[in-house]
């Protein structure tokens, strides 16, 4: 399938008929690829007061597999809420950040890759590689939905050289070997787990939003990590994907 999102020009109102939802672009946003040693990670930045800290939203694991529960082609999401999300704060200094193989499939890139291999070390070195690029020296905001907050805290708890200032996640999937053994799932053997460095990612100023009718990421289990030391805001009705305009404000607000 030809990847509009190539193209800037038509970045800003683009759609990936069955690898994504449709979506409009501010047109204060642009669209960059990220070259990394290993991958090409998708990016819409909003860059314009350099004495602020950029908040980076990053996104989920995607369509990673089907609704039979087979490996997707390909891990472009199809729901739109990390963008939303991202498209519409207002702060100065805002970023969409892809994870690989979302967007753009590379030479590199396997279904490992969104499966068995989603936070294995690889795809975390790209992930920082990229905000380290964008980045450099600069505050950083991390905001991480679903398995995207795994990528937010590896960033922060296992990787030094990032400025972090707070870390936000979303139905997130802070301890997937947990999870999978809560959902009866094979564990994803070949991936690094937030687990294994919970105590360095305790020192990291965070808050944590989790879905009351979250059934791929229940509330339970984000508590269950948090521990009693950081806020774990339940928001009334929410689900996996959808349901949290309400607190998109809240989310918006933090600098």
């Amino acid at each position: 399938m030809f990847n509009f999102c190539k193209i800037p020009g038509l970045c800003f109102l683009f759609a990936l008929t069955a690898a994504c939802s449709s979506i409009s672009v501010p047109d204060n946003y642009q669209y960059r690829i990220v070259q990394t040693r290993s991958f090409e990670i998708a990016s819409w930045q909003k860059l314009s007061n350099p004495a602020l800290p950029i908040k980076f939203y990053i996104e989920g694991d995607g369509y990673a597999f089907n609704a039979h529960g087979m490996p997707s082609r390909d891990p472009t999401p199809r729901t739109t809420m990390v963008r939303e999300l991202a498209f519409g704060d207002p702060s100065p200094n805002v970023v969409y950040l892809a994870r690989p193989c979302q967007y753009l499939k590379g030479s590199t890139c396997s279904q490992r890759h969104w499966t068995t291999a989603r936070f294995a070390p690889e795809i975390l070195n790209a992930e920082y590689e990229a905000v380290k690029q964008i980045a450099g020296r600069r505050e950083i905001i991390l905001i991480g939905f679903s398995g995207g907050a795994q990528i937010a805290g590896l960033l922060a708890a296992a990787k030094p050289g990032l400025n972090v200032k707070k870390i936000v996640t979303i139905a997130g999937n802070l301890d997937h070997l947990a999870w999978t053994q809560f959902h009866r799932l094979p564990p994803l053997n070949e991936s690094l787990n937030l687990e294994s460095y919970r105590r360095q990612f305790a020192a990291f100023p965070q808050i944590h939003y989790a879905g009351s009718k979250d059934k791929v990421m229940p509330p339970s289990l984000i508590r269950n990590f948090a521990g009693g030391n950081a806020p774990v805001i339940v928001v009334e009705g929410a689900e996996h994907n959808q349901g949290f305009e309400s607190v998109y404000p809240d989310i918006w607000q933090i600098h």
